[in-house]
């Protein structure tokens, strides 16, 4: 699933099983695109607060390449320098210089609004790239290819808008933009671990919380 955050835990530790191996995270961790679904695991009392980025947000804000990032959470105080005590003041620093205009935002802006229905053709004629090119941005500055990026966030921006307890899938299946239910499934197990008919929305998951706050 769609992750690309920071996080800061305060209290014990979290576990993460996200390559089939259970292992302990640092307690200020970022996070790039996640591809798949991975398991969290609390080890006693803590407190949560997380950053949720845009897609190109990270290489922008640490000049880390996201290719590098994809399916893996790292400790932050291994790459980045962070004031903890000032958290707010530090990130509002990091934002002075974020570009204005750059490619690769409107292209991933323009899958947003379009709710991923749209070409790879007509991404590049919008922003004026190369399809080529337009690959190269996609590596360096969201980790995912176009037509990945473009498939798995029409499938969470229609997810994000339709939280009912039983969503009618046959219409989520048709405005996600999928050919077949099969397909549709496929996906939703693949990024969630469960069938679109099991999966509970109103439960107060992390998965759900980021789920929702889809922007």
């Amino acid at each position: 699933m769609d992750s690309r955050r920071s996080s800061f835990i305060f209290g014990d530790h979290y576990r993460i099983n996200l390559d089939d191996k259970w292992r302990k995270q640092g307690k200020r961790l970022l996070a790039g695109q996640i591809t798949k679904h991975f398991f969290l695991e609390n080890t006693g009392l803590s407190d949560i607060m997380g950053i949720k980025l845009k897609p190109t947000a990270i290489a922008h804000l640490f000049g880390l390449p996201m290719k590098d990032l994809v399916d893996r959470v790292i400790n932050l105080d291994k790459r980045i320098k962070i004031d903890v005590n000032n958290v707010d003041e530090w990130f509002n620093d990091l934002c002075r210089n974020y570009p204005v205009d750059h490619p690769a935002d409107k292209a991933v802006d323009l899958i947003f609004s379009k709710k991923g229905m749209v070409t790879i053709a007509e991404v590049c004629k919008d922003v004026s790239v190369s399809e080529r090119y337009l690959q190269q941005l996609f590596q360096k500055y969201v980790g995912l290819s176009p037509k990945f990026f473009r498939e798995s966030g029409a499938l969470q921006l229609h997810l994000s808008i339709d939280q009912r307890q039983r969503p009618d899938w046959a219409q989520v299946v048709y405005e996600a933009g999928y050919y077949d239910q099969s397909h549709f499934i496929r996906n939703f197990k693949a990024f969630t671990g469960e069938d679109p008919s099991e999966y509970i929305f109103a439960e107060k998951t992390l998965a759900n919380f980021f789920m929702k706050k889809i922007a």
